[in-house]
């Protein structure tokens, strides 16, 4: 797998590789961004920007002239975006700086768009950062969220979880729910959090708030021959390899505890989760998997009044 920060304990390091270079399709963030008008912002916003993927690849449907500046809490990652634009000769348009979330290091209304992707998951104040995005957006301007459920990712029935039994696929869902449940216990996020966000944008007075449904679907086919199926291939293939579920096993056994779950019950869940998992790579490697990867993922947008 193309991510050579996998392993690195900043924040959300094994997802900065090469399946988020494809979690979007050029033309509906070209109609969405027709349809929100963003021809018009000039001063953008990227929160919680990680190596640049979102700001860079939303920055591609906005005017030439627009200005993206990066901020994330990871000095680490700020140094990697910057070098990341260096490489790419786009320095002039993209810049990086370190800040938090529920702190934006910037005055009131400084941009006329305001936007993150899959950061209010990981926050356990979503609707802190939403004010807070809000306070340095311009009247006029927009709050633009990507953000997911990743719930709905687990009832996904491809080739092999559609043949497993309905035990299986229960004890699949039920291991996610719990970790999900104790990440939001334990006060770092909700990681199906993107349903409530277009509710907590109408309580942060927000107007005009618009959601869409991301129409990108990870497609799996044999051969796996796009650049797409072959990044999530590498990817299943290094989870299954290094003996990891959705997270590691210590930070999964962390949530699932926080979630309800009990200690006695942990190694056979972990060993059922990775089991699912080395089915589907065996699989692959079989060349007879299909099937789609990632669940419902949300663009919310609203108007500052």
């Amino acid at each position: 797998m193309a991510n050579p920060l996998k392993g690195h304990e900043g924040h959300s390091a094994e997802y900065f590789g090469d399946t988020r270079d494809h979690w979007w399709n050029h033309d509906f963030l070209a109609l969405v961004a027709e349809r929100w008008g963003l021809a018009s912002a000039r001063d953008v916003l990227d929160v919680g920007c990680g190596v640049g993927h979102w700001g860079t690849i939303l920055g591609s449907v906005l005017a030439d002239d627009a200005r993206i500046v990066g901020v994330d809490r990871e000095q680490a990652w700020v140094d990697e975006a910057t070098r990341r634009a260096a490489t790419a000769g786009s320095s002039a348009r993209h810049a990086y700086r370190q800040g938090e979330a529920q702190r934006l290091p910037f005055a009131d209304g400084s941009f006329d768009l305001v936007t993150c992707q899959t950061v209010l998951i990981h926050m356990p104040d979503p609707a802190a950062v939403i004010a807070e995005m809000t306070r340095v957006t311009r009247p006029g301007g927009r709050v633009l969220v990507a953000e997911p459920n990743n719930m709905t990712d687990t009832l996904l029935l491809d080739s092999v979880s559609s043949r497993a039994s309905i035990d299986e696929v229960l004890a699949n869902v039920r291991l996610q729910l719990t970790c999900e449940r104790g990440k939001v216990a334990l006060g770092e996020g909700d990681n199906s959090l993107g349903d409530r966000v277009p509710g907590l944008f109408v309580a942060a007075g927000l107007a005009d708030v618009q959601t869409y449904v991301n129409d990108k679907a990870g497609m799996l086919v044999p051969p796996y021959a796009s650049a797409a199926e072959r990044a999530l291939v590498d990817d299943a293939r290094d989870c299954a390899e290094r003996g990891r579920w959705n997270w590691s096993e210590a930070e999964t056994r962390r949530f699932f505890l926080a979630g309800g779950g009990v200690e006695a019950e942990f190694a056979a869940a972990y060993a059922g989760g990775l089991a699912w998992r080395q089915r589907i790579v065996d699989a692959m490697n079989a060349g007879t998997y299909s099937g789609l990867q990632g669940g419902a993922f949300f663009l919310i947008t609203g108007r500052k009044r």
